[in-house]
């Protein structure tokens, strides 16, 4: 993954969110992103809603890497709900991880993101919307908002989320041949998923399922299902956080052998077993 900053046009919020997004560009090393002041080339997110032959060809390049990852062609269907899954996770996880690193939520305008089709690889120029918590250093900054108090956050982060994968769910819903709960299960899944990914990678599993179930504790509009985790005891007697996706990333038509761990279609027998190896 390469990384560029540059300097924002957008001033102080900007470089603070640049700092955040560079940040978890080091931590997770499959979150495909560089930030940029200046962003050109590829397709923007708001490209991808408006223009019919932008979104052809992004599903297009998702059934093109499945091809020559896995050998097997996809059903356009299953293509484009795969795009559309790698999209949700990476956009959900900006924002969520600038929530759980430093209890900031940024909203990314659909014209900040570029994606390049051929390489999946996002390119971001950080914006000036910010929301923080009143004594937040950020909150000082020119057109910060602050909100009261952890839950107020929570529902700033739960609403950026939905406002920036509302039009994408619009526009794509009649390639990937699902309703809308079907998606915004898929999107709600990834927002959970992102953070528990966050979680793993820095060591603080726990921490980070306690701050997903926060996040979403049972199921809140538009989002159909909560982040639901539960524990598997392995036969040493350690626990394992596990949870069952509300929607479907459409994996198991790829590897029909190779299902998720948190896949619908998979038993807690076979999640236990996967455990102990």
């Amino acid at each position: 993954m390469s990384v560029a900053l540059k300097t924002s046009p957008a001033g102080a919020v900007a470089d603070t969110l640049g700092d955040v997004y560079r940040r978890l560009a080091d931590i997770c090393e499959v979150l495909s992103v560089r930030i940029a002041g200046d962003a050109q080339g590829g397709a923007t997110a708001a490209e991808l809603v408006k223009d019919e032959a932008v979104l052809d060809a992004f599903v297009d390049a998702e059934a093109a890497r499945i091809r020559h990852r896995y050998g097997t062609v996809p059903r356009r269907d299953v293509a484009a709900s795969r795009a559309l899954h790698d999209y949700a996770w990476s956009v959900a996880l900006l924002m969520s991880g600038a929530w759980y690193l430093e209890r900031r939520v940024p909203r990314i305008r659909p014209e900040d993101l570029r994606l390049d089709l051929a390489t999946a690889e996002f390119t971001l120029t950080p914006g000036a919307d910010l929301t923080c918590l009143p004594g937040d250093p950020a909150a000082t900054l020119p057109g910060v908002l602050t909100v009261p108090h952890e839950d107020a956050l929570c529902d700033e982060l739960r609403a950026a989320v939905a406002e920036h994968m509302e039009p994408l769910l619009t526009a794509i819903g009649p390639l990937a041949r699902r309703g809308q709960r079907a998606l915004w299960g898929m999107v709600a899944d990834d927002l959970v998923s992102g953070i528990w990914y966050l979680g793993r990678t820095l060591g603080r599993e726990g921490d980070a399922v306690r701050a997903a179930t926060t996040l979403l504790p049972t199921g809140v509009t538009p989002y159909p299902g909560g982040a639901g985790f539960r524990y598997l005891t392995t036969d040493d007697g350690r626990r394992h956080p596990t949870r069952t996706r509300t929607g479907c990333c459409m994996y198991y038509t790829i590897r029909p052998d190779e299902a998720c761990a948190t896949c619908p279609r998979t038993c807690d027998a076979e999640r236990l077993r996967r455990l102990q190896g």
